[in-house]
């Protein structure tokens, strides 16, 4: 009897040393971080691991999941389900306005010239100041629309009353533009792509945020949620420091054929030459400019916290909003760049 004990004693203690030897050794916190269809560095980390390799480290496991549109997001964040995501600057402008406790803590890119303003070759539009009494289309509430009204009040002196301005989606005015009913639209690629075919850019996203405020998209995060969870922020943020660098020392490497390129288009779909053709078209700042007092550094006068202002003052104007903050700089935070930058 006594070896039998001893026998299911070896066993029991030879199958708990097993169970410990596979047994993680913490157990890890598990979360959600949304993104959308946008193109960068941010994306590529995703796709090569580099963000779950340090995540896991950090002992944190993240399920990526993809949103079709920021206001999806915004939900998904005010509602608890989602502590980290990525919106455009508008998004963020209006999901703060309305009380969702978030701080943006890094800018994922300078839209730049991703969005323009085109003229169609035969309109008569040889630059903006021909714009008067013109058709052009653009997606209301969104980041064109927001630069073509700041071009067109602040940089070129044009009442935005004497412009025909349409609200049409990318694919409506592509129909619309292969048809001749409008002279000209502000939109991003792909929609983009398409009409600058057969027209003119005479004004981008670039030149109207350097004369002006930026439009850009930003990851946000919980704030409750970001302070109990330093370790996260510092894994997470130190991966978007390292491939922000890579994309700034190597970024002409970034082909159809890079292993970078590849990655995005498996997560996110397309083309490789489109997501080559878009990424050049952005603007990526590094740790130590996502620092500076050009984005989230200086408070209340960031670049990221007056984007947000003269965002919600257009907000407010086309009705999306009911009223704006008297100061955005609540929901800027320069504190994790600022480790990552050191």
């Amino acid at each position: 009897m006594n070896a039998i004990f001893r026998h299911i004693r070896r066993c029991t203690l030879a199958g708990l040393a097993a169970a410990l030897l596979a047994a993680p050794a913490y157990a890890q916190t598990k979360l959600v971080v949304g993104y959308q269809l946008i193109v960068g560095p941010f994306l590529s980390a995703i796709a090569d691991g580099s963000f779950d390799t340090a995540l896991k480290e950090a002992g944190y496991q993240v399920d990526w999941r993809q949103f079709t549109s920021g206001g999806d997001i915004s939900t998904a964040l005010a509602s608890g389900n989602v502590p980290v995501g990525v919106l455009g600057s508008t998004g963020i402008t209006s999901a703060s306005t309305r009380g969702v406790d978030m701080q943006l803590f890094w800018v994922l890119d300078n839209i730049g010239k991703s969005e323009a303003l085109v003229a169609r070759n035969g309109s008569g539009i040889n630059s903006t100041a021909d714009l008067k009494g013109k058709r052009v289309a653009t997606p209301f509430v969104s980041t064109s629309h927001f630069h073509l009204l700041v071009g067109l009040e602040q940089v070129w002196k044009i009442a935005p009353r004497d412009v025909r301005i349409l609200n049409m989606q990318p694919p409506q005015i592509v129909a619309a533009w292969q048809r001749g009913d409008i002279d000209a639209a502000y939109v991003w690629p792909p929609a983009l792509t398409e009409i600058a075919k057969s027209g003119k850019i005479i004004a981008d996203s670039q030149q109207i945020g350097a004369a002006s405020v930026p439009t850009f998209d930003g990851i946000v995060v919980d704030r409750a949620w970001a302070a109990k969870h330093p370790k996260f922020m510092a894994a997470f943020t130190g991966v978007l420091a390292k491939s922000y660098a890579d994309y700034r020392a190597n970024g002409a490497k970034w082909t159809a054929e890079s292993p970078q390129v590849k990655g995005i288009v498996r997560l996110i779909g397309g083309k490789p030459d489109d997501v080559v053709e878009a990424l050049g078209l952005l603007v990526f700042p590094t740790a130590q400019e996502q620092a500076s007092n050009e984005w989230l550094g200086g408070g209340k006068e960031s670049g990221a916290g007056r984007a947000f202002a003269a965002s919600a003052t257009f907000l407010k104007d086309q009705k999306q909003i009911d009223r704006a903050l008297a100061d955005y700089s609540p929901h800027v935070t320069d504190q994790y760049a600022k480790a990552a930058a050191k």
